[in-house]
């Protein structure tokens, strides 16, 4: 992208954080290798090969050490709103402030070993739905539901949320609330039309995902497709809430090197208007030099807000 690396030249050295750069939501193109709209052919699938290289490589993955690489100082320094794990906090915080999303279900696709990206959602729903590919992703989960020994420290996270949310909780609080809420963990495979398996009955009112459409995809229509089929799981009127990756190509893992597609702010815009989504809001984060710590070579971060079509 032609601006990430203008936005970067205009942010202080002297920080070790960098400002976000906000970007208004303007009309999405179509991601790059493909067309939408009427008449226009359905990008092609992957190939199983290239899937399966993918799957392969997850075998690999260690959650103690992904959790180590991205959710400690440097990069979760909440002694600076500038920095990304803060950032990545404030733009679920914000929006879901709105009051607008809200209901019975939120889906959270590609959960991870992470709980983060559902402090703020905990608030506005009565089941979260947490999914993973990966059993070991699953099982920290669950532990950490139990409230078992041993699992990661979340607690300075679920400190900063209350802390912007500014209504005083004690963080104790809504930890509790988000373990009571939790009430799902699934295992999901994104590149099937059923991601689940099976419809999700009700609907989700609401889906968020977090970097992972772009790391499980080998290229950019498959990234589009994965983001057709979880957009099944939402009702008409629902909206999608995505955190993701801008330009990078591989993440560390313990011993797994895992590829990602790059994608850029475009790409993201142009998958979302193809799978049928209206954009609310898009937001970006330039990724500073100080939080490039060699364990992936992200550019930088969206955050993007849609909302599915209500039904005639």
């Amino acid at each position: 992208m032609d601006g990430r690396n203008q936005r970067r030249a205009e942010h202080s050295h002297n920080s070790p954080c960098a400002p976000p750069r906000p970007s208004p939501p303007h009309p999405p193109r179509p991601c790059r290798g493909y067309k939408t709209g009427p008449g226009a052919a359905a990008p092609a699938a992957p190939a199983m090969s290239s899937l399966a290289a993918v799957r392969e490589g997850y075998e690999r993955f260690d959650p103690r050490a992904y959790l180590q690489n991205n959710y400690v100082p440097p990069r979760a320094d909440f002694s600076s709103e500038d920095c990304v794990v803060p950032w990545k906090l404030r733009c679920l915080a914000e929006t879901f402030a709105s009051g607008e999303i809200r209901g019975r279900t939120l889906i959270d696709v590609g959960s991870g070993p992470t709980i983060y990206q559902l402090l703020s959602a905990c608030d506005h729903f009565e089941e979260i739905v947490a999914t993973d590919y990966l059993a070991v992703n699953r099982e920290e989960l669950q532990r950490w539901a139990r409230g078992e020994p041993g699992t990661f420290d979340w607690s300075p996270f679920i400190q900063h949320v209350c802390k912007i949310e500014g209504r005083g909780e004690p963080w104790q609080e809504k930890e509790r609330r988000l373990r009571g809420r939790l009430r799902r963990i699934l295992p999901i495979d994104v590149h099937r039309p059923d991601p689940l398996g099976a419809p999700l009955r009700p609907p989700a009112d609401a889906l968020l995902s977090a970097f992972c459409l772009e790391a499980v995809s080998p290229d950019r229509a498959a990234f589009a497709r994965a983001l057709a089929h979880v957009g099944s799981l939402l009702r008409p009127g629902g909206h999608a809430l995505l955190l993701g990756a801008l330009g990078e190509s591989f993440y560390l893992a313990g011993a797994a090197r895992l590829p990602v597609v790059p994608l850029a702010e475009d790409d993201v815009r142009g998958a979302l208007a193809g799978a049928g989504f209206a954009l609310r809001q898009f937001r970006s984060y330039a990724m500073p030099p100080a939080l490039r710590t060699g364990v992936d070579d992200v550019d930088g971060v969206f955050f993007a807000h849609a909302q599915k079509p209500t039904e005639a």
